[in-house]
């Protein structure tokens, strides 16, 4: 039983670093969108798809980010 439980903290402790990564890098793109001159909407609208979608979100942002 020790074990089970053992794996269950490993497994929050990994769900809370994803959830934080997903927090860095929705932040980073926000603000790089900013900093690269686009509208405080574009960039809240890229913030909300790097939340809701965090690797296509971020691919796909990377992608346009330069257009």
């Amino acid at each position: 039983m020790e074990a089970f439980a053992g794996v269950m903290v490993l497994f929050f402790l990994f769900g809370l670093f994803l959830l934080f990564l997903n927090v860095i890098t929705s932040i980073w793109a926000y603000r790089d969108s900013v900093r690269k001159g686009k509208s405080k909407e574009y960039a809240i609208i890229v913030l909300i798809g790097t939340i809701f979608f965090p690797v296509l979100g971020l691919i796909i942002y990377l992608v346009i980010r330069n257009d």
